[in-house]
């Protein structure tokens, strides 16, 4: 089974929500930060992204029954406290549909963006197609102005069919083919995949698409070692020593 249209409107979803949250992180303000109950950050870009991602994906799928499982929900932006912020996602959702020029598209009122946001309530299953959104992968990464990605993935019957991954600051140098010349300081990548079909990446404002491959090199000297950045997500000393081992 072909997945080409839903693939080509996540794609479209992701490049959309990684701009916006390009543009956040560049203005990054204390005020940009809310508290969940559970007290892990919550920014403008979350919502502001999980938005536009429901939003384009209904849009560009509005034949389709629609289903998506994501991580906020509209509760502490109805508050009477949180109008300016409400406002100010808004106003992002608005402007980068904007920039888009694909077609016209309506301005969004504050109701219809917290009636996106609240599309990703769905708890999927293992029947029917679920969409699966983390608005911002990495947030301490986000706040730091470092790495982050915007996660989005498709089930069908259970199964992983396509995947998205926006990455708004990975330099596109670290991870071009050698035959494709690029900028040593553009940053902004986008991985894609379909079941059966293989991964690409492209950059964040480019159609150009080049095939990702595992490299064929044998000599573990050459090779590339990656762990966790995050302390908390890897166990360093292990992999330092296997690291060694191998290298």
């Amino acid at each position: 089974m072909s997945y080409h249209k839903e693939l080509a409107a996540a794609n479209k979803a992701a490049s959309l929500a990684a701009r916006l949250c390009q543009k956040v992180q560049k203005a990054l303000l204390q005020s940009d930060v809310q508290s969940k109950s559970d007290k892990s950050p919550v920014t403008v870009a979350d919502y502001g992204s999980q938005a536009l991602v429901s939003y384009v994906l209904q849009k560009e799928l509005s034949s389709e029954s629609f289903s998506l499982v994501a991580e906020e929900d509209s509760g502490d932006l109805r508050k009477e406290e949180s109008n300016e912020t409400l406002q100010r996602i808004t106003e992002l959702v608005n402007d980068t549909l904007a920039t888009d020029g694909s077609e016209s598209i309506n301005t969004l009122s504050q109701e219809d963006v917290l009636s996106a946001i609240d599309s990703g309530k769905s708890e999927g299953g293992s029947q029917g197609r679920h969409w699966v959104l983390d608005p911002i992968d990495g947030t301490k990464g986000f706040v730091r102005g470092d790495q982050y990605a915007i996660a989005l993935g498709l089930l069908d019957e259970g199964k992983v069919v396509l995947g998205v991954l926006a990455c708004p600051n990975l330099p596109i140098t670290s991870v071009a083919s050698h035959d494709q010349p690029t900028s040593e300081d553009k940053v902004g990548c986008l991985f894609s995949a379909q079941v059966g079909e293989g991964t690409y990446m492209q950059s964040l404002d480019s159609s150009l698409r080049s095939k990702v491959y595992v490299t064929g090199t044998e000599n573990p000297e050459e090779a590339s070692f990656f762990e966790s950045f995050e302390a908390a997500h890897s166990m360093h000393d292990l992999t330092s020593l296997i690291a060694k081992v191998c290298l």
